[in-house]
């Protein structure tokens, strides 16, 4: 899974919400055409506009250097006022956007316009809904604080890993950052209140998780906090005189914790009369809310019954492949979920539940890793420069963290791409599983699409983001198929039991989530088809559920992308004939970026047609 949310929920809805100083150094993007020269400029300006507003996105791209170093110091507003002048600037684009007759574009300049449509139609209908974090594309939150989403969890990880300690100046920013904090948990506990006063009160599964993260963080003393210890780490590695410790523990103690507590004593008043529905059908206009997500995950817009019945033929397919296997290793007994779970307790497929079987699991998938970045010539022409870490996900936020995770490299590459592995327990990871997880999360899944957009040449800086869950998911569990086509798995029965095992994950996604969402389904029984279907653990599928309840719509990105992107191959395929070339494919639909499915679509058949 993109690590996303941050970028996406907390701050993609800031894109261009006020006129600023250029951030982004470099010329402007060539265009075919007038039109193509008004498009690409709207598409820049966004992005400037977005960057000047978002310190937090300056940083995570490396831009928060020279003339931007200040930015250093400030973290985002959450505000409603800034939410609310980011929906008034996005009415201007669109006007600004309606004026450009689409009829004279052709090429990028075409598929510029035509994705400036989708985020700004996307814009619209999220506009409708005043409660939540709504962002144009890429997913719906309608909860400001939950397991998953909020400042609580988000700036701590941002803090420690994308802002920089190398200097006394970058130290010293640190704590103003680390000061900002608390004002930051403080607007958004505001907004908190408001949003439970409106009807948007998550279910008390959901409030009961949370509160034992708050719990987690505030029984730590705050010396010992990740906040302060991370910049204790970091200066000492650096080399960086100075009372790091105490002036970090001071802020922690003094001004992020009271917040915390303040946070989280709203979210324990909400708790007692709290609904127990796990769906956002029960939210004002909750209906409407789930095809919003659906659209805004997906870029398709699709319906919940539809969703289901994709869902359910998908796991029929996938089940009755996975059973061939399971019967090869003469496992006949039982449904294919209760078999693969059996196979996911054999002793041999299961690392230690210690620190070493931890060290052991991170080297094997760093071989991995290192074994297909040798082979990635056979399918691109085009290979990525930024690097990949493989990461543990940190201890205090593993309770609540998915299994996987990818976090993407900094512009210029100076900082690398990090896929996060959640170590909770070992068991969740047994070995037969772990390639697929490493092709999904780094290469040839995210980080490789993900950095290979970033290097791009020849388009606007919006559409290097990864903004379409439905291509970035898509295209990650498509790398899993792609891996499985190169033969990873000829001499490995069982990873290529792991990898459809992962298709059926996705594919039983379809179901739960609109299960949960559309046809009102409780947490219950979404965790005990996802736990029959499968055979995972139980706490394994009920974090995965939770999940799903606070995020609605993006579990379905995952398979209803890849299913685009094979669609689009096989069209290709049959276009071109012998002339069809997989590295030339992989070379045009990653280069121009992330975008919604029907303009990848139109874009590779517009290619195969010219190459015919």
């Amino acid at each position: 899974m993109l690590d996303r949310r941050r970028f996406l929920l907390s701050s993609a809805a800031g894109v261009g919400a006020l006129a600023a100083s250029p951030v982004l150094a470099g010329a402007p993007q060539a265009a075919a055409s007038e039109g193509g020269r008004r498009v690409t400029a709207l598409l820049d300006r966004m992005m400037q506009e977005y960057l000047s507003q978002s310190p937090e996105f300056m940083t995570a791209l490396g831009l928060d250097t020279g003339a931007n170093a200040a930015v250093r110091s400030r973290l985002d507003d959450r505000s409603q006022d800034f939410v609310d002048r980011t929906f008034a600037a996005f009415r201007g684009y669109d006007a600004e956007l309606a004026a450009i007759d689409r009829t004279t574009l052709t090429g990028m300049d075409a598929v510029n316009y035509d994705t400036t449509r989708f985020v700004l139609d996307g814009a619209a209908r999220a506009d409708r809904f005043d409660y939540g974090v709504q962002a144009p594309v890429g997913g719906a939150n309608p909860y400001l604080v939950s397991q998953l989403g909020g400042s609580y969890s988000s700036i701590p990880q941002f803090l420690d890993t994308q802002h920089q300690v190398r200097t006394v100046e970058d130290a010293e920013q640190y704590l103003d950052r680390l000061q900002a904090f608390a004002a930051v948990l403080d607007v958004e506990t505001d907004r908190v209140r408001k949003d439970h006063a409106a009807g948007a009160v998550p279910p008390d599964f959901v409030l009961r998780r949370t509160g034992e993260q708050f719990a987690a963080t505030l029984g730590i003393a705050p010396a010992r906090s990740g906040l302060t210890q991370s910049l204790v780490r970091r200066a000492g590695q650096a080399d960086l005189a100075g009372d790091w410790e105490a002036r970090a523990e001071a802020i922690v103690r003094d001004s992020i914790y009271p917040a915390l507590q303040r946070q989280a004593d709203v979210i324990a008043r909400a708790l007692p009369g709290a609904p127990t529905e796990a769906g956002c059908w029960r939210l004002p206009d909750g209906e409407a809310y789930y095809r919003y997500g659906v659209l805004s995950s997906t870029t398709t817009d699709m319906g919940g019954d539809e969703i289901h019945e994709i869902g359910l033929a998908q796991v029929a397919e996938l089940s009755a492949r996975a059973d061939e296997i399971l019967r090869a290793e003469g496992l006949t007994q039982g449904s294919v979920g209760e078999r693969i779970a059996a196979v996911a307790r054999r002793p041999d497929q299961l690392y230690p539940n210690t620190d070493a079987g931890k060290a052991e699991l991170i080297a094997d998938l760093n071989a991995q890793m290192a074994r297909m970045q040798q082979r990635l010539p056979e399918v691109f022409g085009r290979l990525p420069r930024a690097a990949v870490e493989i990461r543990r996900v940190p201890v205090e936020i593993e309770a609540g963290a998915p299994g996987g995770s990818y976090q993407m490299p900094s512009l210029d590459g100076s900082r690398p791409g990090a896929y996060y592995i959640n170590l909770r327990n070992t068991a969740e990871n047994p070995r037969f599983t772990l390639p697929t997880l490493t092709y999904h999360e780094a290469s040839p899944g995210h980080h490789f699409q993900i950095a290979v957009a970033l290097e791009a040449t020849g388009i606007p800086m919006l559409r290097k983001m990864p903004l379409f869950s439905g291509y970035t998911e898509g295209w990650a569990l498509y790398a899993e198929q792609l891996a499985d086509e190169m033969g990873v798995y000829e001499d490995d029965r069982l990873g290529r039991l792991g990898y459809l095992q992962s298709f059926m994950f996705r594919a039983a996604r379809l179901v739960a989530d609109s299960g949960l969402h559309h046809k009102r389904w409780s947490r219950e029984e979404a965790v005990r088809y996802m736990v029959e279907t499968l055979g995972d653990a139980e706490s394994t599928m009920t974090t995965e559920i939770e999940r799903y309840c606070v995020w609605p719509g993006q579990a379905c990105s995952y398979k209803l992308g890849h299913t685009v992107w094979d669609r689009t191959r096989a069209a290709a395929r049959a276009s071109m004939g012998d002339r069809f070339d997989i590295r030339a494919f992989h070379d045009v639909a990653l280069a121009a970026g992330a975008i919604p499915l029907e303009v990848l679509e139109r874009l590779v058949a517009d290619w195969a047609a010219s190459a015919a």
